[in-house]
């Protein structure tokens, strides 16, 4: 059984889809609903002043009650963000209290996603002016953002913060806590492809060297000088003791003493 809170997040997220502007409708007569429909529908009454404005520092305010929000990226349900270009996000606010709410202004930033407190860009903040959304109504505001060209492509957490007021006390909504994918922009050459290319390389010039020395190595060996035999010559121990005192020693020592 759908409960009523379910029931809330679903009818906000179908006119997320439905409208890219600011749409109010005021829960009074049907005259007050068209004439309040009519003038917010008009962009110009978004009354976007621009970015980083004003400078809202690290302060968090709590959320106040009766303020629902959700978000959408329109037609890019994968969320891929590509680096250095814009992303369209829909932020829309649903004011179940009892006075009305001046959106003051929107802003996220990129964490790394296994440790949220290291902090890898702050985005764009966009402030507003005359965004107000009475009470028992509801409102979208687009948010327009871009991560750094240079940002690593891959995985990251994305904090999208809406900051409002009621009654001169400011407040502030997350409306987007997830995960996002980061890539290149356009082109097939990337840093990793142009490294890769170049280790590719560096490797097959290395095993060029490798098999020009193997080969030197080897026709080195081929081309040594061939053996020259030598004649010796070798007498027997017991053949020269058998021919002591015959005419064949005395000659032999004959010869040497005359070589001497």
């Amino acid at each position: 059984m759908v409960t009523m809170n379910q029931f809330r997040v679903f009818l906000l997220a179908f006119l997320l889809v439905a409208s890219p502007f600011v749409r109010v409708a005021r829960a009074q007569s049907s005259a007050e609903d068209e004439a309040a429909s009519e003038t917010v529908d008009e962009s110009s009454d978004l009354g976007i002043v621009g970015e980083d404005v004003q400078d809202f520092g690290d302060e968090i305010f709590n959320p106040a009650p009766g303020i629902d929000t959700v978000s959408v990226f329109p037609k890019n349900s994968a969320r891929v963000v590509t680096a250095g270009e814009e992303t369209d996000l829909l932020v829309g606010v649903k004011n179940d209290g009892d006075s009305s709410v001046t959106v003051i202004a929107i802003k996220a930033s990129v964490h790394l996603p296994f440790d949220h407190k290291m902090l890898v860009q702050n985005l764009t903040t966009m402030t507003f002016n005359n965004a107000s959304i009475p009470a028992s109504a509801q409102a979208t505001f687009p948010y327009i953002f871009a991560v750094s060209k240079y940002l690593q492509p891959g995985t990251f957490d994305l904090v999208g913060t809406i900051i409002y007021e009621i009654d001169q006390h400011p407040y502030q909504n997350t409306f987007y806590n997830g995960t996002i994918e980061v890539v290149e922009s356009g082109g097939f050459v990337s840093v990793e492809s142009v490294f890769l290319v170049t280790l590719g390389i560096a490797l097959l010039v290395l095993l060029v060297l490798w098999v020009h020395g193997q080969i030197q190595h080897l026709s080195k060996k081929t081309k040594r000088a061939p053996k020259v035999e030598v004649g010796t010559r070798t007498t027997d121990a017991s053949m020269d003791e058998w021919l002591q005192g015959t005419a064949y020693t005395q000659s032999l020592s004959s010869k040497s003493k005359k070589k001497k």
